[in-house]
């Protein structure tokens, strides 16, 4: 049967005190809302509906996906929002509704409720809570069968008593959907259309309520402060921190690593304590990481350390590669197997070759290094003359004195030499010794200028 998705994600979130609209605030570097668009995209849904209001434009760029955007231009309750969803929803299949501020929502969870929905059930996730406050109650009858939800705002203090909440998360025969909406009224507290009314409804229609329950609680939390992304934040990183290790890699402090986006890893790994990984990151075998790293849309071969204080963004370092400490590899860098990247170096558009070193204070960009070139300390390659920029070639087995300036475009024969100190602006053949620097002159008799 088709499977149809609703998620509303209509509401300013004026308690996060921002322009950004709520759902797309991070998690994990990751919108809320992306994070529940990514997780039912697993599901083979006939249709993704999202209900947006406050900042639909903004979110309507924010996020990624093949999505039917429904606009609710009211904001008149959680069952107003999933009417204006209605004519996009065919009268067969299933239906199945989240929320766009509840992002860690598994598949798992929702492939369970979605197997409890059949012509005579309507499937509710619910879960205990210690602290209820703030939430819908599950009222119950005597057999045990779910027939309502009291939201907390309409709730005697009876009701306020009991720790079973509604999640907010239903699924139900779309049949049963069309047929419920219409029937929700406003004569409550708020003035509102509550979608969880459509639980008494479906009740007196004869229909039963069956309830599922996450693995965790945090997988139904909701956020509508700083404070609550914040938890919810913190919680999802040491769950991505235990699966790391449980698959093998060692993390000096699991508290202090931040994983915003997918980072895959092979075996023996090592990642020592506050480093951070964005986008998607590969380490491969035996990779070790030093403290304090940040690395982004990279790729990192077997047997290579990135040592203390380097940032990495879109490159590829190969096998048994060195890199710094206190390096940065720019975007459009490649490193090629054993070769090295030393501390205070920075690097651009730089393929540096098979065994190559450029081992401290040092810029290379807009750069082909062969094999076994070494570079040495204070090199610069002047790419850029303020309009255009242009390569530097070093072929292999060149050596570069320290303090080189390289002025691009420039080539430097195989096994060429330059001398520490100058200012190379023309080719330079295979074998060849260049010097270019003004000659030294020693003068004697010097007198020190003393101060006045």
């Amino acid at each position: 049967m088709s499977l149809h998705i609703v998620i509303l994600a209509a509401g300013q979130g004026s308690r996060m005190k921002s322009d950004l609209p709520k759902v797309l605030h991070k998690v994990a570097g990751k919108p809320m809302l992306q994070h529940v668009v990514d997780t039912v995209s697993k599901l083979d849904a006939s249709g993704i509906n999202i209900i947006i209001g406050h900042g639909s434009e903004q979110v309507k760029t924010g996020i990624q996906g093949d999505i039917n955007w429904c606009y609710q231009a009211e904001q008149l309750g959680t069952g107003h929002a999933v009417a204006q969803a209605l004519p996009s929803i065919p009268d067969t299949g299933n239906v199945l509704i989240l929320y766009g501020d509840v992002p860690l929502i598994t598949e798992s969870t929702l492939r369970g409720m979605i197997e409890k929905i059949d012509t005579e059930h309507v499937s509710l996730l619910t879960v205990e809570l210690d602290n209820p406050k703030g939430y819908g109650r599950i009222i119950r009858n005597f057999e045990g069968n779910i027939k309502a939800i009291i939201e907390e705002k309409d709730a005697s203090e009876e009701i306020r008593d009991i720790h079973e909440v509604n999640t907010g998360i239903l699924a139900l025969q779309a049949e049963h959907l069309h047929k419920y909406i219409p029937l929700l009224k406003n004569d409550n507290a708020q003035k509102e259309y509550y979608l969880t009314d459509l639980i008494e409804i479906a009740n007196k229609d004869g229909k039963r309520i069956v309830a599922s329950h996450p693995q965790y609680e945090q997988e139904v939390q909701g956020v509508n402060n700083r404070l609550q992304l914040c938890e919810l934040e913190c919680w999802y990183q040491g769950q991505l921190a235990e699966n790391l290790m449980l698959s093998g890699v060692t993390l000096y402090d699991p508290n202090r690593i931040d994983i915003r986006g997918e980072l895959i890893c092979g075996k023996d790994v090592e990642i020592d304590i506050n480093c951070v990984f964005l986008g998607k990151v590969s380490l491969g075998d035996r990779v070790k990481i030093g403290p304090n790293c940040v690395i982004q849309d990279a790729s990192i071969g077997n047997d290579t350390e990135i040592k203390a204080h380097s940032v990495l963004e879109e490159v590829i370092v190969k096998e048994s590669v060195s890199v710094g400490p206190f390096a940065r590899l720019r975007p459009g860098t490649i490193l090629e197997n054993k070769s090295k990247v030393g501390n205070f170096v920075e690097t651009k558009k730089a393929h540096v070759g098979e065994g190559s070193k450029i081992n401290h204070l040092s810029y290379v960009g807009d750069a082909q290094l062969g094999k076994d070139v070494n570079v040495g300390a204070g090199t610069i390659t002047c790419n850029y003359d303020g309009v255009n920029k242009f390569k530097t070639e070093l072929d292999d087995g060149v050596f570069v004195g320290s303090n080189t300036s390289l002025v691009a475009p420039v080539k430097v024969g195989k096994n060429a030499t330059i001398g520490a100190g100058s200012t190379v602006n023309k080719d330079v053949n295979a074998e060849q010794l260049a010097v270019a620097r003004a000659r030294q002159k020693n003068i004697d008799g010097w007198q020190r200028p003393t101060k006045k």
